[in-house]
């Protein structure tokens, strides 16, 4: 049984990985938190494809002058199906043989796995800076291939072509919406709700999945993710589309899972506001409070009337003000059974003042 003085006991995560989803959530479970599972997407490898048996035959009949690796799995993806077909020799021979860059760690493991030595890598991981180290040392009539990750870059391959490049785009994989999207529309609803902490990212592709699945709700969960929810994203690769809307995102400084969970721990307690109530310490967490350093996990409703009168601190909030934090739906009796709920789960009715004819005030120290 987790102790309460877990760092992340209290805390509601959403994960949206897919591929290691039950690593990341075991993580952080053993950390305290109560995780939510929405994978954003799946991957679908593409062993069977013809295009990409096409593009490393071409490959093979005629080599690259530069290999740009993208992804570890799709790396090892590409030289599991080319052994399937009798090409892998022959493949590793002609990368062995050209300029090569490894995007990242994970592609660079993948590269030294099968033998193979990357001539650079960029600092940042990203693509922008790969795509300025090639046309500073020039591209002009070299044959280019690019082992995508999983989506098209029109934009990367599109600036090499344009400056002279021959390319080739080798897709390993693509990635497709999930089986059962119910999970991850559960994510929109309790971030729109603040009823979650942070949502995890581990690629680019879940943050414009998550947002395409909000639909109509796409301005109010970007403004969930400004302000109260916490994104948190496993790299600068998978925070750039974050990046691009204005949302503020947390990495850690190694693309790594476990280096993301420390990165949560060390910051989430930071965001949980502490008021001094009744004589007693309260900190918010995301479905739960801290009462002198014991742990009072609350539904929904008492925790959204709870959070409400701690935003505005020893004023007196109205039965109607407190309504509209509350689920579309509920009325006035909803809310005096989610302030007796609340009273419950805090230890008594000293922290909760009723003012007659007016409403509910936290009696703030």
């Amino acid at each position: 049984m987790l102790r309460e003085t877990e760092p992340l006991c209290g805390f509601t995560i959403a994960v949206t990985a897919d591929r290691r989803r039950d690593e990341l959530a075991a993580l952080l479970e053993r950390r305290g938190a109560r995780v939510v599972l929405a994978p954003a997407l799946r991957i679908v490898p593409l062993a069977d494809d013809g295009e990409l048996r096409a593009a490393t035959t071409a490959l093979v009949e005629h080599p690259p002058d530069i290999v740009v690796a993208c992804t570890g799995i799709g790396l090892r993806g590409w030289l599991e199906a080319a052994e399937g077909w009798g090409l892998s020799e022959p493949l590793k021979a002609v990368v062995a043989g050209a300029y090569l860059i490894a995007r990242g760690p994970k592609a660079r493991g993948a590269l030294r796995a099968a033998g193979l030595v990357d001539a650079w890598s960029p600092d940042s991981e990203s693509c922008d800076e790969v795509l300025a180290h090639l046309l500073d040392r020039g591209v002009d009539g070299k044959r280019i291939a690019v082992q995508l990750h999983g989506e098209p870059q029109p934009e990367f391959c599109g600036a090499l072509a344009a400056a002279g490049a021959d390319v080739v785009e080798v897709s390993v994989y693509r990635w497709r919406p999930p089986a059962d999207p119910t999970p991850l529309r559960r994510v929109v609803d309790l971030a729109l709700g603040r009823l979650i902490d942070a949502v995890t990212f581990t690629s680019a592709p879940a943050v414009g999945a998550l947002l395409r699945m909000a639909g109509p709700d796409t301005g109010a969960l970007l403004d969930a993710l400004r302000t109260d929810v916490l994104a948190a994203c496993v790299g600068p690769v998978t925070a750039a589309p974050l990046h691009r809307r204005g949302i503020p995102v947390m990495q850690p400084s190694r693309a790594r899972l476990g280096a993301l969970v420390r990165a949560l721990v060390e910051e989430l307690p930071k965001r949980a506001p502490t008021l001094r109530v009744a004589g007693q310490e309260v900190t918010l967490r995301g479905h739960a409070a801290l009462v002198d350093g014991s742990l009072r996990p609350m539904a929904p409703a008492p925790m959204a009337v709870l959070r409400a009168l701690a935003a505005a601190p020893g004023r007196v909030l109205s039965r109607a003000a407190l309504l509209t934090a509350l689920p579309r739906g509920a009325d006035e009796h909803a809310v005096e059974m989610a302030v007796a709920r609340l009273r419950a789960a805090l230890g008594g009715s000293a922290f909760v003042q009723t003012v007659v004819k007016r409403g509910y005030r936290l009696r703030v120290d």
